[in-house]
């Protein structure tokens, strides 16, 4: 089976390189941006300006490979790459849930970044937290390390 994606638009931020960026978007170092939605799929932005979150699906444009287990962020143990954020997954597909300011033409104005500039969007959706909240959740390992993510930031370790 091959699957294949075809983005939908980029996401600028003032992220240029993979070190010292924020590692997700609840820490201290993340920032406002924007998302150039492509012409073909403007029409889709009808109604989305009554959200105030999106959640973003990107492509891991600067990962070459993948590991199956890794060391993240906040941690030195190795761990199983599905059991962390990390970007080097087998498909690099990443997520992230950011502040819909506006939207003006086929520009999303957002805020809350944790992106590299220039990666590829391949989707979005409306962030609903009847929807998507889980308040019950467990956390696993990252109950210990999880007040670290407000400062903490990336390394080179996933180049």
């Amino acid at each position: 089976m091959d699957v294949t994606y075809r983005p939908i638009g980029v996401i600028h931020s003032p992220f240029k390189d993979l070190e010292d960026m924020p590692i997700q978007p609840a820490g201290e170092a993340s920032a406002p941006g924007s998302i150039e939605i492509f012409p073909d799929f403007v029409a889709g932005l009808k109604d989305l300006e009554g959200f105030s979150h999106v959640i973003l699906l990107y492509h891991f444009h600067r990962v070459r490979s993948f590991k199956l287990t890794v060391t993240p962020f906040m941690d030195s143990q190795s761990r199983g790459v599905f059991a962390t954020r990390a970007p080097t997954r087998p498909n690099p597909i990443g997520l992230s849930v950011v502040k819909l300011t506006r939207i003006e033409g086929n520009q999303l104005y957002v805020e809350n970044l944790d992106i590299l500039d220039g990666t590829p969007l391949l989707d979005l959706k409306p962030y609903v937290p009847e929807f998507d909240r889980q308040p019950q959740a467990r956390i696993g390992w990252l109950e210990q390390v999880k007040d670290k993510v407000r400062t903490a930031k990336s390394d080179d370790r996933f180049r």
